[in-house]
């Protein structure tokens, strides 16, 4: 049951980035811009009447996706929804960083139900979080900047989740050596 219901907290996350694409590649970003504010918004209630709760990812983003959504539809500029990604990923650099600068590891504090490591692979893993996020918040502006809309609402799709999953198969060698067993 466990894992019918992180199948469903995934797509409840994920439908609403898909539809993102699809509106995008058929009626523009703006239009896009509106589905994907009202679906993050209808995913947050089906995530509470399905799972009878809310996760904290999904709080953030949609947080995030109301204010530069809402600023994209207000001042009909698609600057705001290409920017969020940057912001949202330099915040949680920022916020892991200065975890680690005031002795609390949050990364650590908010994942570990799930991994049980020593005080040193948290803080490694968290500044390699830190430093992935930075990374990843500059690749969004590279790619906003320099590419259509068409293609960055690609990559936002189909780019970073795949580079995401990856950083976090890269990060076994170093879970599995600081893990208290």
């Amino acid at each position: 049951m466990k894992q019918k219901g992180s199948l469903m907290k995934s797509l409840i996350e994920i439908i609403p980035l898909i539809l993102f694409f699809v509106a995008n590649a058929k009626y523009g970003i703006m239009f896009a811009t509106k589905v994907f504010v009202a679906t993050t918004i209808i995913a947050l209630f089906v995530s509470y009447l399905y799972l009878k709760k809310i996760s904290t990812p999904l709080i953030i983003t949609t947080c995030f996706v109301l204010i530069f959504g809402g600023l994209t539809i207000f001042f009909k500029d698609p600057i705001f929804i290409k920017l969020k990604p940057t912001i949202v990923y330099s915040l949680f650099a920022l916020f892991l960083f200065f975890g680690l600068i005031i002795k609390k590891n949050f990364l650590q504090i908010y994942l570990s139900s799930l991994l049980k490591l020593n005080d040193m692979g948290w803080n490694i893993l968290t500044k390699r979080w830190g430093f992935f996020f930075i990374g990843i918040a500059f690749l969004n502006e590279i790619i906003w900047r320099n590419f259509s809309t068409d293609f960055w609402v690609s990559f936002k799709v189909f780019g970073f989740l795949p580079l995401t999953i990856i950083f976090i198969f890269c990060q076994q060698t170093l879970i599995k050596k600081y893990l208290i067993k």
